[in-house]
């Protein structure tokens, strides 16, 4: 595993968030198409795992794999970007104005979205045999996750609206971390396993994920969950993505930005003096 520093790896991110915000608006829609798609599916096989072998962290530790395939093509995540393209603009990249990081927002929303209800369209026929029968034992459990993270929440009023926001806020700091993490390493494996670990503990700790979320919730819906278009988008999508806007920027990309990409001057009175550090 090759490591890369700090203030290398923190360029790249600044490099990343410059180079979507530019990007043209069909690549940005193919590219955030097939990323909700494909977590869609890796969020469909993590369920499908935990309802056959009664195993939650089981189906915690595979679901990474669809998100690590999505970035290793490229492919961009709503979350992400909302960690990269501010830093280009922040950084004072020449042409990256707010308008071009909401744009590149804009348009990978749409494309998650619309990649991961053409997967939950996809199951629902599986998880029914064409519409033609009631859910299968996945497609109630995924309804019933619907209803649990809307109505849930609902019941709860402004602590269950705090609950929701905090765990979107707790995804996206882990998500971010992911992303970051694989340009740490410029090796296939080292960036695998540097994204694995903070995926694995989004996911099990049942944290709120805005894409993960087009996919179930849209699927609950089609599967016969107890909640509505109006739930969904009130008691978990809006606030989800806020909260992920919040995590991935507050506690990844300023933080990294700030210590690393335009660290302070170092301490005068410090200067000329030698420090120990244990190791």
């Amino acid at each position: 595993m090759s490591y890369v520093n700090p203030p290398d790896f923190v360029k790249k991110m600044i490099d990343s968030g410059e180079a979507k915000a530019f990007m043209s608006t069909r690549d940005t829609l193919i590219r955030a198409y097939m990323a909700g798609a494909i977590l869609a599916l890796s969020a469909a096989f993590a369920v499908t795992v935990t309802v056959q072998t009664g195993e939650a962290l089981l189906g915690a530790v595979l679901f990474p794999i669809g998100f690590c395939l999505l970035y290793l093509m490229g492919f961009d995540l709503l979350t992400g970007v909302f960690t990269l393209t501010p830093l280009a603009l922040i950084d004072r990249r020449p042409g990256v104005t707010k308008r071009s990081v909401l744009r590149n927002w804009g348009l990978v929303f749409v494309g998650n979205l619309a990649g991961a209800i053409t997967v939950a369209v996809l199951m629902a026929v599986i998880f029914t045999v064409g519409f033609s029968m009631d859910p299968n034992e996945i497609g109630q459990r995924i309804g019933t996750i619907g209803e649990g993270r809307t109505v849930g929440y609902a019941e709860h009023g402004a602590a269950g609206m705090l609950t929701l926001f905090v765990r979107a806020v707790l995804c996206n700091w882990m998500v971010s971390t992911g992303v970051v993490a694989a340009m740490m390493s410029t090796s296939v494996s080292g960036k695998v396993i540097a994204m694995w670990m903070p995926i694995l503990l989004f996911f099990y700790m049942g944290f709120e994920h805005s894409i993960v979320n087009m996919y179930l919730f849209p699927s609950g819906l089609m599967l016969g969950g107890d909640f509505s278009i109006t739930d969904y988008l009130v008691w978990n999508e809006i606030p989800t993505v806020l909260g992920n806007l919040v995590g991935g920027l507050t506690f990844v990309g300023l933080t990294l930005y700030a210590t690393h990409g335009r660290s302070a001057d170092p301490d005068p009175r410090l200067i000329g003096t030698r420090v120990k550090v244990d190791a």
